[in-house]
């Protein structure tokens, strides 16, 4: 599996462009805004879209997806069912943080612990994290050893629990329980700032160490 990652929006939020080198099919992981960037990088590298996966509902990381959706005609997948309610208040939230207006819109499915994901010849796993959101999951490749954690684990730090339905000791038992039992050399994309590892998270985070 090959990936990019640009950060998008004010937020500075990492959507991750993912594809199969074999096939060349593609995915976009929390595509937050700037859905021009992200329609030329796809255009620019030959590459086939077949979905846009989230991780949860905010709308740093779902502010494009319905734009990427309708132009190459896939499908919007994740997260998990509880996250419904951030999407239907996007409106309310593009106000809320400044961002241009968004209408209100539902993925095409959700996602629960245990589905996978298959884009050309490769395949992500899926792993119900809640804490940051109630419906938060996170995208593990095993293969290539990489976790797309959304907003759930960054480098030296972890997700914020003070929006509504937040949960400070969900997410640290999700992390300790999920991402923490992967190999130490798992490379972690988070939804923001730089990629870190699953090892060096468990050594140096003093959020959950």
């Amino acid at each position: 599996m090959r990936y990019q990652i640009f950060p998008v929006t004010a937020f500075q939020q990492n959507c991750s462009l993912i594809w199969c080198e074999h096939s060349l099919a593609s995915a976009f992981v929390d595509p937050g805004g700037d859905a021009d960037v992200l329609v030329k990088a796809v255009v620019d590298r030959g590459l086939m879209p077949v979905a846009v996966y989230l991780t949860h509902g905010h709308l740093d990381h779902v502010g494009a997806a319905q734009i990427l959706a309708e132009h190459f005609q896939i499908p919007i997948i994740g997260p998990h069912r509880d996250d419904r309610f951030w999407f239907e208040a996007l409106p309310q939230q593009a106000e809320m943080f400044g961002f241009t207006p968004c209408k209100t819109f539902m993925p095409d499915s959700w996602l629960q612990e245990g589905d996978k994901l298959v884009f050309g010849q490769q395949e992500l796993q899926v792993l119900h994290t809640p804490g940051h959101t109630p419906g938060h999951i996170v995208l593990w490749h095993a293969a290539a050893g990489i976790v797309f954690s959304g907003d759930v684990l960054f480098h030296g730090s972890i997700g914020r629990t003070d929006f509504p339905r937040g949960n400070h000791q969900q997410l640290i038992n999700a992390i300790h329980s999920k991402l923490f039992t992967l190999d130490p050399e798992t490379i972690v994309i988070p939804g923001h700032g730089p990629i870190t590892t699953v090892g060096e998270e468990q050594l140096t985070n003093p959020f959950v160490r």
